[in-house]
């Protein structure tokens, strides 16, 4: 029989957290923020990502760029708001002074430094590059570009950001959250399909109530996959048929809205294409960012850990700005109680993920936890653990030192290799 676990010492251990750090944070590309919730020059806005402080902003010519959120000159914060706008970014401590391009502006009573003293600019990550507006950041110099790293990863974005016709947008506000409990285990719930029939009875109940009464769980194989991208990257995707499990039902209006959209949207890209965004995909880009596509709404998800029993979530909700009003705010209802932190699935998932870590007091007794569904078949459904397996093999490679050997998995469906159909092609296509 075979068997996939992790030693539950990996979870509280601060040695392992430390390396953790230096090996995983430290040799990643990690998300920061996304261009939109920059609208204007000198709009910035601050995160902490691995631990340290940074400020995201766009610069008075619009260029977008990361810097370190200290002063080069004692180390206090620059930026102590979650965001704003300002032409100059002043340290309060002793009035030092930068613009939103990182370089020096003035330094109070300069004369006390010699002719030749050189004002520093402002620190920046080592590679800072973006994707169709999500940036990143990575501490290390020599990693592999952006696009590499990302791997399959950027499939699953590109299902995201093709829906829609003037480009997806991160809408005003952040919500925060924090749990006590080890990082990796959001991470591994983030992509869960296990857990959904018995964690969230609560919104199932009312998400059936409000389609009458019934609601129709998908029960072939063919309507779900766990896939793994590479890098450690994985999804789990839906056809349409597993999508009809969230959201209260559209309005006739909203239906037609929508299906007018996505028809320009297949006049574009294809029908395979246009199909597939019709499901519903949990990615994990490893190791800690979260992108949840679930019809209803769509979650952008930076899971920041802060100690081996303590992590931190920002999550934002990302939206097409061409769809209708009516369509607009039932996404909003329907995110807010499905993900906000005083949803009907969040808060499920913090006190499951917070027992798993109370519980690990016990390791002596109970040193290991069991991930392997779906371990045995080369057909890896959503609601196996395939995509678990395949961060965790990413996490013991950089952290152990040791690649673990390869999982098989089957063809896929041709539902979920559909391709979106070259501009060229479709030039073509629309004049015939």
């Amino acid at each position: 029989m075979p068997r996939f676990r992790v030693n539950r010492k990996v979870m509280t251990d601060p040695a392992v957290f430390a390396s953790e750090r230096e090996q995983i944070f430290n040799h990643s590309w990690l998300y920061v923020g996304h261009e939109t919730e920059l609208a204007k020059p000198n709009d910035y806005v601050t995160r902490t990502v691995a631990g340290r402080p940074l400020i995201l902003a766009r610069d008075a010519k619009g260029k977008i760029g990361v810097w370190v959120n200290s002063c080069p000159h004692r180390g206090a914060m620059l930026c102590r708001d979650p965001k704003g706008n300002a032409r100059f970014l002043t340290c309060f401590y002793h009035g030092w002074s930068f613009n939103t391009s990182g370089e020096p502006v003035s330094v109070p009573a300069e004369e006390g430094y010699s002719a030749d003293f050189e004002r520093p600019g402002l620190a920046s990550p080592a590679k800072v590059e973006s994707y169709r507006g999500f940036v990143f950041v990575s501490f290390d110099p020599d990693i592999v570009d952006l696009t590499t790293y990302l791997a399959g990863a950027k499939e699953y974005l590109d299902l995201v950001l093709d829906q829609s016709e003037v480009g997806m947008e991160i809408l005003p506000g952040t919500h925060e959250y924090s749990a006590k409990a080890n990082w990796k285990l959001l991470a591994e719930n983030s992509y869960d399909g296990y857990h959904l029939l018995s964690t969230h009875q609560r919104y199932l109940a009312m998400i059936a109530a409000a389609h009458g009464g019934k609601l129709d769980v998908p029960k072939g194989i063919d309507d779900t996959r766990a896939i793994n991208l590479g890098n450690g990257h994985a999804v789990i995707a839906g056809s349409p048929a597993s999508s009809g499990l969230f959201g209260r039902p559209l309005s006739e209006a909203a239906k037609q809205e929508k299906a007018e959209r996505f028809q320009r949207l297949r006049e574009k890209f294809g029908d395979a294409w246009v199909d597939r965004m019709g499901g519903a995909r949990n990615l994990v880009i490893f190791p800690n960012l979260v992108v949840i596509d679930l019809v209803m709404g769509v979650v952008v998800r930076k899971i920041e850990p802060v100690a081996p029993d303590y992590l931190e979530v920002s999550a934002w909700h990302l939206v097409p700005p061409d769809e209708g009003e009516e369509l607009h705010k039932q996404r909003l209802d329907n995110f807010l109680t499905f993900w906000g932190p005083g949803g009907l699935a969040s808060p499920d998932d913090v006190e499951a993920l917070e027992t798993c870590q109370r519980s690990y007091t016990a390791q002596r007794e109970l040193p290991w936890s069991d991930i392997s569904r779906g371990l045995h078949s080369e057909v890896k459904e959503m609601g196996s653990e395939y995509q678990m397996r395949t961060w965790w093999r990413r996490w013991h490679e950089l952290v152990v030192g040791e690649a673990l050997p390869e999982e098989p998995q089957g063809p896929l469906p041709d539902f979920f290799v559909g391709q979106r159909l070259p501009q060229t092609a479709a030039a073509t296509a629309d004049a015939n």
